[in-house]
């Protein structure tokens, strides 16, 4: 017997525009306002590197001359195609951070649409009642694809990066869409389809490299054989679809393998590096697996988990088998990575979020009122310390929470913004009038489960980015280290060989404008001795004067600059005048 009772009223479409809504006051809140941070500094870096440069820059990813060769280019020719399309009017950083929006979309979209396709499916369809009165099967689709939504967007990870200008985002909202069109794929097992499938699978080699193509592809294979296509058919059509990622992928490959820009090509490398990421399981895999998981997945995984356990008795469950098969695929892969890094359990997020819808309507309604109130009192009780914050970090009272506030951003002065008070308060307004429009309706719309969570997790992330955003950015971005270099910088400098990391070089270039050698200038020693200028960044607690003096060649030179961020007691830059 299916796990599913349900009445007609309970597949209550969301409205349309409060969908519309709140995928706004997700993704908006995050990238207007925000200088590149430490960790999506260096992907903006490249995109501005491209969009500033010439070919060579587009078939050799670099930052300002250092190279970048960890992940393909698809995601940064996105930002940099945005940054020559809205950069005249919207500026470097947001123009580049156009393309997140269409990632954001693009992952979505693609989500609603698989659930809907497989929501309609018989095997998927609650129960027929007794006397009538079940969904029907688009308004049943509808209702899982508005849930699925809901719990992607209420999921922390995708908060944390959704809003990053980084390759593991659009690896994410990629794997999204191959799971439309996998599920399209065993619909109508055509040509087309498996051609539609194989573009998928090329867009993330160019975004993350081969290793995730083609663990999908192989399980998308595995699938075939349960769901019964025909053998021949499918080895033909996933030969088609091979063909179709290849196809893609060597769009870059074939010119970079071709024209060497800047005297090499950078497949190799890259190539090599990927290659590099697959070993055997390993426990610091499994420990970042679970450790860090726990939290990235929430409140998508238990959801999930549940959906297994109550559909376990069923046959031909394609809402279940195809995003498992391809979780368990993709987990696996993620465990022989020697040095996994958390970004990449972001393409895990999709099949997990389309299993957790399917799994919600089988609980009970208990289960469901108790996830509704822990969503309330929770998310109430941090956005009222969020704002007690904001209030004691201008007006000083209370006292220990104004030290708290204060103590991390030493030498900020925090300014009352009106722009961002008002956004704030309309959208804490909005929360009060959702948590009473809960209360006092008692409508068992299947969504309704989620949507609290999710737009209280939104609610938070609108608060820090409004209310705390001059914090954030004064704590975390180089921009007003690089402009107090810069203007201690000769006019006349040639060029600054440095040993700075990518998400400092990408804001010294930008924010500062230094002349850094380009990619064929060398890095490191080799290229010691080529300009007249060193800019060196180091540790208060493992500086090593004596060795970056005979690496940089500095001995002789002339200290012209020292400065560091004010919230960081660490790292520390300086820039040397080397000796005639």
């Amino acid at each position: 017997m299916k796990p599913v009772r349900l009445p007609a009223a309970a597949t209550l479409a969301l409205p349309r525009w409060a969908l519309f809504a709140l995928g706004l006051l997700y993704i908006l809140p995050g990238l207007i306002g925000r200088d590149p941070w430490k960790d999506d500094a260096g992907s903006f870096g490249i995109m501005w590197t491209m969009a500033r440069g010439g070919l060579h820059d587009w078939l050799y990813p670099n930052i300002a001359g250092l190279p970048a060769l960890e992940d393909g280019p698809l995601t940064f020719w996105l930002g940099a195609l945005c940054i020559k399309l809205f950069g005249w009017i919207l500026g470097d950083v947001l123009a580049a951070r156009v393309s997140n929006v269409g990632i954001f979309v693009m992952g979505g979209m693609s989500l609603w649409y698989t659930a809907f396709h497989l929501g309609r499916r018989p095997e998927a369809q609650p129960l027929r009642l007794a006397f009538g009165g079940q969904p029907e099967p688009d308004a049943y689709g509808r209702t899982l694809a508005d849930t699925t939504v809901l719990i992607y967007l209420g999921s922390l990870g995708l908060l944390l990066y959704s809003h990053e200008t980084l390759a593991v985002t659009l690896q994410g909202s990629l794997v999204a869409y191959f799971l439309y069109r996998a599920v399209r794929y065993i619909e109508t097992a055509s040509v087309r389809n498996a051609a539609l499938v194989g573009l998928s699978l090329g867009a993330l080699t160019l975004t993350r490299g081969p290793l995730s193509p083609i663990v999908l592809l192989l399980a998308l294979l595995l699938c075939t054989r349960f769901f019964r296509v025909p053998p021949g058919d499918a080895l033909r059509h996933m030969g088609v679809a091979a063909a179709a990622a290849l196809a893609l992928t060597l769009a870059w490959v074939l010119p970079a393998a071709l024209i060497q820009p800047y005297g090499e090509s950078p497949v190799a490398t890259w190539y090599g590096t990927n290659m590099a990421q697959l070993a055997m399981p390993g426990w610091t895999s499994i420990k970042a697996f679970f450790r860090i998981g726990v939290w990235f997945f929430w409140p998508a995984w238990p959801f999930a988990g549940w959906a297994i356990w109550a559909w376990r008795r069923q046959q031909n469950m394609l809402h279940i088998v195809l995003p498992l098969t391809f979780l368990g695929a993709l987990t696996l892969l993620f465990l022989c990575d020697p040095t996994p890094e958390n970004g990449d359990l972001l393409k895990l997020l999709p099949p997990l979020a389309l299993m957790a819808a399917f799994g919600l309507p089988t609980m009970k309604r208990g289960a469901i009122n108790a996830i509704d109130w822990f969503s309330v009192m929770a998310l109430t009780t941090l956005a009222a310390l969020v704002w007690l914050f904001w209030i004691a970090k201008l007006t000083g009272w209370p006292a220990k929470l104004s030290h708290n506030a204060l103590k991390l951003v030493p030498g900020f002065v925090p300014e009352f913004g009106i722009v961002a008070f008002t956004v704030a308060a309309a959208v804490s307004i909005g929360w009060i009038w959702l948590v009473r429009w809960r209360v006092s309706r008692q409508r068992t719309v299947l969504w309704r489960a989620v949507v609290l969570s999710s737009s209280g997790l939104i609610l938070l992330w609108v608060l820090l980015m409004t209310l705390f955003l001059p914090d954030l950015n004064y704590s975390k971005s180089y921009a007003g280290v690089a402009q107090a270099l810069a203007a201690k910088l000769p006019h006349d400098a040639n060029c600054i060989d440095s040993n700075v990391g990518p998400a400092q070089r990408a804001s010294f270039a930008y924010y500062g404008r230094l002349p850094f050698p380009g990619v064929e200038g060398g890095q490191g020693a080799q290229g010691a001795d080529q300009c007249d200028y060193v800019l060196l960044h180091d540790s208060f607690r493992t500086r090593d004067d004596r060795k970056l003096s005979r690496t940089w060649g500095i001995r002789g030179a002339t200290l012209l600059w020292e400065g560091r961020r004010a919230s960081d007691r660490d790292e520390r830059f300086r820039l040397y005048r080397r000796a005639p």
